[in-house]
């Protein structure tokens, strides 16, 4: 069904490109970075890599011995990460599920995964492939939203509020894995050495209106019948007048094997 409000759904890689380039995508994800303490050598693995926006950077901090290696399953993903990295000789960019990572057992240093569980079919069984694949003595980042925490601010709440519930039951598969993480990677047998937050802010409405999906999800909102087409609409338009105001939280942990 064509989308009538907002910006239209943009094209994932450009999506992950833009979040990985904002003040508070640079920052969350050199903290992470700095607590995997990847160190020249290693070997590590980036779990759902998508066009390859992080593996220039593990490269270099594994250096001309280590090895990176990025796993994704969509094509045009595997794309552009190949074409990210084809100067780059120890990047290997491998298709494949995150249930099944074509990696052998026992042989990853370091590995992430940065806003991937959200979508997978079940976070749980991507762990335990992880515990799988690292060896003793491996760390794991981990990055995931919550996104129960979203808010928008309107003089309209009940509507705010009604977008946030549709949000997290319509729109997105596990949106409530950040606040998890902790507990299913003790689960999984990785030991939590560090949980932490952030809370990207958004005061600029058409921002938002593009990375939160404000405009195209209010409209499968109003499809569904979740929200009235009136009232949405007013929501919407009052957004746009500003100021505005909308964020969420954003959850890391580091766990080791």
């Amino acid at each position: 069904m064509s989308t009538t409000l907002g910006v239209p759904r943009p094209d994932q890689a450009a999506y992950m490109l833009r979040a990985a380039a904002g003040h508070t995508g640079r920052a969350y994800k050199q903290r992470l970075l700095e607590a995997l303490d990847i160190e020249t050598g290693l070997t590590v693995l980036d779990v759902g890599c998508g066009p390859g926006t992080d593996l220039p950077a593990l490269a270099e901090r594994v250096g001309e011995t280590g090895t990176v290696i990025g796993v994704d399953r969509d094509p045009a993903m595997l794309e552009q990460a190949r074409a990210r990295t084809a100067e780059l000789r120890r990047v290997e960019v491998r298709e494949g599920d995150a249930h099944t990572l074509p990696v052998e057992p026992g042989t990853v240093d370091r590995a992430k995964v940065d806003r991937v569980l959200m979508h997978v079919a079940e976070p749980s069984g991507v762990l335990a492939e992880l515990r799988r694949a690292t060896r003793p003595g491996a760390r794991i980042g981990l990055a995931e939203p919550d996104w129960d925490t979203l808010v928008v601010d309107s003089e309209d709440l009940d509507t705010s509020r009604a977008f946030t519930r549709f949000t997290t039951a319509e729109v997105v598969r596990h949106a409530t894995i950040g606040r998890r993480l902790a507990r299913l990677a003790g689960r999984a047998g990785f030991r939590v050495e560090d949980v932490s937050a952030v809370t990207p802010v958004f005061l600029d409405f058409r921002e938002a209106d593009h990375m939160l999906g404000l405009g195209r999800n209010l409209q499968k909102a109003i499809d569904g019948g979740h929200i009235d087409p009136a009232r949405g609409r007013d929501w919407f338009a009052g957004l746009s007048e500003g100021p505005f105001y909308a964020s969420f939280t954003l959850i890391s942990v580091v766990c080791a094997r």
